[in-house]
């Protein structure tokens, strides 16, 4: 399981730079970024070297940040990568919240799921056959 950073951002013009900045000024590295947005407001996650700075850092300058505990399969790059990864996830009987994927070279995609109801998922993977990332290895 890696930390994620999860922070509610206000649909408003110069709040993202102003959270990207936030981060950079503390020399936090991101490795993945995306965001959901509604109306009013926006659910950015981000992967980042130091979750727990990160939130402290974002909290002192006003925004709403938090960690989740997410799990980062190493799948291969290539079709069928992520369908076999979600094929074992489906015969865990769990409920996957969210996810996205990103690649970390032409071979290999990193595939992230906020997995509700099972606490030994990252194990039940392992032993499926399937690479689970921590933090420090995604830099």
């Amino acid at each position: 399981m890696i930390d994620q950073l999860t922070v509610f951002l206000e649909n408003k013009e110069g709040r993202l730079a102003a959270l990207c900045r936030a981060l950079a000024d503390e020399d936090i590295n991101m490795i993945m970024l995306t965001i959901a947005e509604v109306a009013d407001y926006g659910l950015v996650r981000i992967i980042c070297n130091d979750t727990e700075r990160a939130v402290r850092k974002l909290d002192e300058a006003g925004f709403r940040a938090m960690s989740t505990k997410v799990v980062a399969v190493e799948v291969p790059n290539r079709p069928g990568g992520l369908a076999e990864l979600l094929e074992a996830i489906d015969k865990l009987d769990v409920n996957v919240e969210y996810g996205y994927c990103f690649n970390i070279s032409e071979t290999r995609s990193v595939d992230v799921f906020k997995i509700k109801g099972h606490e030994t998922v990252a194990d039940d993977l392992r032993a499926a056959g399937f690479a689970l990332l921590s933090q420090e290895e995604l830099f």
